[in-house]
């Protein structure tokens, strides 16, 4: 491994030893507080235009099985402490590091993590560039924005996934960066699920007749979807519909919610959520840094909230068949105890 650098945009340079492909990259640097999941996350496609920094220390100790992807890769570096160069696991195809070059992504390890989750804990989420050469000028550091984000991971044309076993429902789940686990969920559950683009019209959609439409998640601000935001205004109300991640900021927002840049996000799979009731407490798994001002949806209420900053995590608008959460009840890698909300779904299109 020959020397690399993570530079931050308030000039900090931390020091440490490249790996992955050799391709230098700005993005905007967020950590990911999960135990295990690395393989899940870097495919995970809510991570555009985003440096991930795993606060676990070690990554690739059981390398790198394919069957484990949620998707495209569209992270743009991964930052962690130690890499393991042989895993140790009966399924492993290849190591961390031939992963990330197969990919095109480029990682630093070496470096303390903490020092750096603790900066933007204290600063909030900030741009960075991962390289192997110091640059002279940090201004294209600070000047990179998100863009276009849910236009770079969306599929480019339709398809299909079948149900398990009967057919027992048709479901149309549009893409803004979709977890393929999503699908699976739905047909373990009868659903046959067509996946469309994100900018598929809501007159396309209803023309198929569904049961029922999917919200997928999907990474940036949903303020920068306003097409998008349009057709789930007109599909609602239409059909039973289920919003996860950036598909409940959309739905929210399509209905008159606002939403805010969180300090830090939410990326991790052991993230507490509480119902509204103060009945129960799940441990979820998130990927965000937007939040949805609950109280500001016109009709909804507010279904769950999380238990360490009180933030929306969930809406429900009684009578129209509608729900969203934000964290992922499908959760590969992660915690499954929200899984019952496709059940709720698939009840509803039942009715």
């Amino acid at each position: 491994m020959k020397k690399g650098y993570l530079v931050l945009e308030n000039g900090r340079i931390f020091e440490g030893k490249a790996f992955g492909a050799d391709a230098p990259r700005i993005g905007e640097l967020v950590f990911e507080t999960g135990m295990v999941g690395y393989v899940e996350a870097i495919t995970d496609p809510s991570f555009y235009g985003q440096i991930v920094l795993q606060t676990f220390p070690s990554a690739g100790n059981y390398g790198v099985c394919e069957e484990d992807f949620e998707g495209k890769p569209a992270l743009f570096g991964f930052v962690v402490r130690d890499v393991t160069p042989v895993p140790s696991n009966y399924r492993s195809q290849y190591d961390l590091d031939t992963f990330m070059k197969k990919i095109g992504v480029m990682g630093i390890c070496g470096i303390d993590t903490r020092a750096v989750t603790r900066i933007l804990r204290e600063n909030g989420s900030m741009n960075a560039m991962i390289c192997t050469e110091i640059p002279e000028d940090l201004a294209p550091i600070r000047e990179y924005r998100i863009t276009q984000a849910v236009q770079h991971v969306t599929c480019e044309k339709e398809y299909v996934v079948e149900a398990q076993g009967e057919e027992k429902h048709r479901v149309t789940m549009i893409d803004y960066g979709a977890k393929k686990s999503i699908a699976e969920n739905l047909a373990r559950r009868g659903c046959r699920v067509r996946v469309v683009p994100a900018d598929t019209s809501a007159e396309e959609i209803l023309k198929d007749d569904p049961d029922g439409i999917m919200l997928s998640n999907g990474p940036g601000d949903p303020l920068a979807n306003p097409g998008e935001i349009e057709q789930v205004r007109k599909l609602f109300g239409e059909k039973p519909m289920f919003g996860i991640c950036l598909g409940y900021q959309i739905l929210a927002v399509a209905n008159g919610g606002r939403v805010e840049k969180m300090k830090f996000g939410h990326h991790g799979g052991n993230q507490p959520v509480t119902s509204a009731d103060r009945s129960r407490t799940y441990i979820t798994s998130q990927n965000h840094i937007y939040a949805v001002v609950g109280e500001s949806v016109e009709g909804a209420k507010v279904r769950y909230f999380n238990a360490n900053d009180g933030s929306c995590e969930g809406i429900e608008f009684p009578g129209k068949k509608t729900f969203a959460v934000q964290f992922h009840p499908e959760a590969h890698s992660g915690p499954r105890d929200t899984g019952f909300l496709f059940d709720e779904f698939v009840a509803m299109m039942e009715e």
